[in-house]
């Protein structure tokens, strides 16, 4: 498949929790701080990381955000002066050398004793915006595809940012993380594409639903309350 790279491992360049506090104007834990000690990665997510939004994050379809810190050069370069490095996303695992286009739905790594698969790409919200005082950020980040992705844990255990990602399984027939993407939110109702989502049985079964529910009624759900915050005209 065009795009598609296998890479084998790769070095975790920091991993990061958070607390809910209230930052940014809301209630949140996207400040997430730097965990360099081992620590516990259950079913649900990494030790003493919490979630103020359980409906739209977290769970055990979300329990790990993984961000490329590579895109950061480019918010540089789109917003400067933010002073942008991870873990801006709230991601809980920061690496260089994994991306949307090289990475697949189902990829089964091991990282340390514990076992992660990808579950889903993440879906950004405005509170991207406002955290990072960026209007439109989270609109542009859906359009190119710079999301990132979330895990389910295959395997609970002991991991830390010294344990490398190691892939262990791919389907050769998977969808990258960025095809998943573009299907689901640059080209909706493309029938193809959705039809490949709903085929997509590593995929978190709310996105397979959503495909086929837009198959059959051929009409796209609201984004502009998780993008914008507010319902546009």
């Amino acid at each position: 498949m065009i795009g598609k790279t296998q890479v084998q491992s790769v070095k975790v360049q920091q991993v990061s929790v958070g607390k809910i506090n209230t930052a940014f104007g809301f209630e949140t834990a996207l400040d997430k701080q730097q965990a360099t000690a081992r620590i516990f990665l259950s079913e649900v997510g990494l030790q003493g990381d919490e979630c103020a939004d359980p409906k739209h994050h977290g769970g055990v379809e979300r329990a790990l955000h993984q961000y490329p810190a590579e895109h950061y050069a480019y918010w540089q370069s789109q917003f400067p002066d933010r002073g942008w490095q991870a873990p801006g996303m709230g991601e809980n695992i920061s690496t260089v050398g994994m991306k949307e286009h090289t990475v697949c739905i189902g990829d089964r790594y091991q990282w340390g004793e514990a076992i992660i698969e990808v579950s889903q790409p993440r879906s950004p919200c405005y509170k991207l915006n406002v955290r990072w005082n960026a209007e439109g950020m989270s609109e542009q980040m859906q359009q190119l595809s710079y999301c990132g992705w979330l895990y389910r844990v295959i395997q609970t255990g002991y991991v830390s940012q010294d344990d490398e990602l190691v892939l262990l399984s791919r389907d050769e027939s998977a969808l990258t993380v960025k095809q998943v993407a573009d299907y689901f939110f640059n080209d909706p109702l493309n029938a193809d594409g959705l039809a490949k989502i709903v085929a997509s049985d590593k995929l978190t079964q709310k996105w397979r639903d959503t495909a086929e529910k837009r198959l059959v009624t051929g009409e796209v759900e609201v984004w502009d309350y998780r993008l914008f915050g507010e319902l546009r005209a």
